[in-house]
C-alpha cells in the first residue's frame, strides 16, 4: 500500500452524463479538501471488517469487493464497486465499527477522506451534497434490488444481473464490457447458488453469444434479455 498524503428487475438505463456535469472526482481534488490518495494493489485489504470507522472512501480508479463473514466463517460477496463510487459512508451515520471487509480486485487508486472533513465538506458545498445524498439512495435502491432479486428471481437471472452490474451498465453511457477477472466461485458468493450452477450457465450464456471469454471476461448488452425474460 502506497499513500501519498494530499421493482425484481432492475431499470436498466442508459443515462448521458452532461458536458458540464459536477465532476466528483475534479472537485475533491481541486477544492482544499484534506484527504489522502492511497494505491492498493490487488487482492490488498483496505479495512477489514470489526475495523473502526473514521473515513469515507472514493475509487478513483481500479476496483473494490465488499465481503461479510458470519459467526462460523462463511464469507459472501456483497457488493462490488468502481470508479466513481463512494464506500465506508456508514461512518457518517454514526457507524462505529466496519462491517464488512474491503478489498481490491485489482491495482486500485483511493481518496480517502476522514468523517470529520467529508462532514465538513458536505455542509460546505451543495453540488457535492446533492450528489453524494444521490449516491447513497441510489446505493440503498440497488440493496433494495439485490433483496428482491435473491428472493424472487432463478440463479440465472441472478447471475445475468450480476454481470450486467459488474459491467456497469445502465451507471455508465459507455459500460466496461471487459470485466476484471472474477472466479466462479465469487459469482456464487454474490449470487447465493453453486459453483457448478455458475459454470453451467456461463458455458449457457458463451454458447448464446452474451458473454465471450478472450482472457477476460466480455459483456454483451444482448445479456439483458435473461434478466428481462418472463
Amino acid at each position: 500500500m502506497k499513500a501519498i498524503a494530499s421493482s425484481s428487475i432492475p431499470k436498466f438505463k442508459k443515462r448521458l452524463k452532461p458536458k458540464d456535469a459536477f465532476d466528483v472526482q475534479v472537485f475533491l481534488e481541486s477544492a482544499g479538501v484534506a484527504r489522502s490518495v492511497v494505491q492498493y494493489r490487488k487482492s490488498e485489504r483496505v479495512y477489514a471488517q470489526g475495523d473502526a470507522a473514521a473515513s469515507v472512501m472514493y475509487i478513483q480508479n481500479g476496483g473494490i469487493k465488499i465481503t461479510v463473514v458470519n459467526q462460523v466463517g462463511k464469507e459472501a460477496v456483497v457488493a462490488m464497486l468502481g470508479p466513481g463510487d463512494f464506500f465506508g459512508e456508514g461512518c457518517l451515520a454514526g457507524q462505529q465499527i466496519r462491517m464488512g471487509t474491503a478489498t481490491a480486485i485489482m491495482p486500485t487508486a483511493i481518496l480517502v477522506i476522514e468523517k470529520k472533513e467529508m462532514t465538513r465538506v458536505l455542509h460546505a458545498e451543495h453540488e457535492l451534497s446533492d450528489r453524494f445524498m444521490a449516491y447513497v439512495l441510489s446505493r440503498n435502491i440497488r440493496i433494495e434490488e439485490d433483496l428482491i432479486d435473491q428472493l424472487f428471481n432463478s440463479s440465472e437471472k441472478r447471475l445475468a444481473r450480476t454481470l450486467l452490474l459488474l459491467a456497469r451498465y445502465g451507471k455508465e453511457p459507455h459500460p466496461e464490457r471487459t470485466l476484471p477477472k472474477v472466479s466462479q466461485e465469487m459469482l456464487a458468493e454474490m449470487i447465493g447458488t453453486t459453483r457448478s450452477r455458475v459454470n453451467f450457465f456461463m458455458n449457457r450464456f458463451k454458447k448464446l453469444g452474451f458473454i465471450r471469454y478472450n482472457g477476460a471476461l466480455q459483456v454483451h448488452s444482448s445479456l439483458l434479455s435473461v434478466v428481462l425474460h418472463d
